[in-house]
């Protein structure tokens, strides 16, 4: 049996691998901690064989006033926290980092693709995962996950955004667009195969199809019984704005994940996208 602790008790992330790996009560034992005051660091990591560090500060507007926050919070606590992991001889940490390392807002991202974070969000991450990175020996397997948009049932970002407004909106334009994204069971699926395989490196877990938005929306629509026109009168005013405006890019540009990076020895494409859909929206 493989004894995990999920560091960042209230991560939508971590509570749903928590829920994952109860399918399986035989192979796995999970425990959740908070890393919100400093009484993690009398916890006791000798008992677990992985530490899975989903703890962090995201979804919120960046400001000068809250910048400290990202590297006090994305940085330096993984640092700790795997630092101790591994003087507690914890044999596996996964971490959990983001596509924003590579910031860009739309194009492909391959294994030869620059690294160059423009916000702080990305830049905290990045200098995590190469501390982090420094720690790793043949006793300490060290694995970072850098997903693209992850969306479920009660997630939070964009995808919530863009399902309120197809709940709404009686028309959305069809504009020819892929989007990398992953659907939290899959990804759950990858890190419990990540866990078995007691692998390390540098992974880049998507669904196995890109996204076009507009049929996101459409099936988002689909499943509340609702109808979206789609139109492609407007698109000439998407097209100018892509690339002008942030919001219009991060919704109709593309960016994606070469599939190449993203295989993996084990299939953990658990559920396809449009089942996915539909059980994100299910009541």
């Amino acid at each position: 049996m493989k004894k995990i602790l999920i560091t960042g008790k209230n991560s939508y992330v971590g509570k749903s691998l928590e829920k994952w790996l109860e399918n399986s009560p035989d192979s796995y034992s999970l425990e959740s901690i908070s890393l919100r005051d400093d009484s993690w660091k009398d916890k006791d990591f000798r008992e677990y064989d992985v530490v899975f560090h989903v703890a962090g500060i995201a979804h919120i507007k960046e400001t000068k006033e809250n910048a400290d926050l990202y590297y006090k919070v994305n940085r330096d606590l993984a640092y700790g926290v795997a630092q101790k992991a591994k003087v507690e001889g914890v044999k596996q940490f996964i971490f959990l980092s983001s596509m924003s390392v590579y910031g860009i807002e739309s194009g492909v991202i391959d294994k030869n693709s620059p690294i160059q974070p423009k916000s702080n969000y990305g830049k905290s991450k990045l200098q995590a995962e190469e501390l982090i990175s420094t720690l790793e020996e043949n006793l300490f397997k060290v694995a970072i996950l850098r997903p693209p948009m992850i969306y479920g049932k009660g997630c939070k970002g964009n995808y919530t955004k863009l399902a309120k407004f197809a709940l709404k909106a009686p028309v959305f334009p069809d504009i020819e667009n892929k989007r990398s994204m992953i659907f939290i069971n899959n990804l759950c699926e990858f890190v419990r195969l990540l866990i078995d395989n007691f692998d390390s490196g540098v992974f880049f877990p998507q669904n196995k199809d890109f996204v076009k938005t507009s049929n996101m929306v459409n099936l988002i629509a689909k499943a509340h019984g609702k109808k979206i026109w789609e139109t492609k009168l407007i698109n000439p005013i998407i097209y100018y704005l892509l690339r002008r405006m942030a919001t219009v890019t991060k919704v109709f540009g593309d960016l994606v994940y070469d599939k190449g990076i993203s295989t993996y020895k084990d299939d953990y494409y658990v559920i396809d996208f449009t089942k996915s859909i539909k059980v994100t929206e299910q009541n």
